[in-house]
């Protein structure tokens, strides 16, 4: 079992500070998936994480939709 996935919660129980729809970055992430920022772009690569969004050469966002859900169905993988 991926160690990352054991320290996910369900997307129900993210900190308020974590929006439930908009655009997200990195840090917002990291903050709730706990994994290294390599770790996160070897997800996005494999496709495992969801693809970002390019606002501009050096920043990437993600839909916090795509996080949430992403965080779910790593919890439902812990779980089972």
């Amino acid at each position: 079992m991926n160690t990352s996935a054991q320290l996910v919660t369900q997307s129900a129980t993210l900190p308020q500070s974590f929006p439930e729809f908009g655009l997200v970055r990195i840090p917002q992430i990291l903050d709730v998936i706990p994994v290294s920022p390599a770790t996160w772009w070897r997800w996005v690569k494999s496709g495992k994480a969801p693809q970002g969004i390019k606002l501009s050469p050096q920043i990437t966002t993600w839909r916090a939709e795509d996080v949430r859900a992403l965080i779910d169905q790593l919890a439902a993988e812990q779980e089972g």
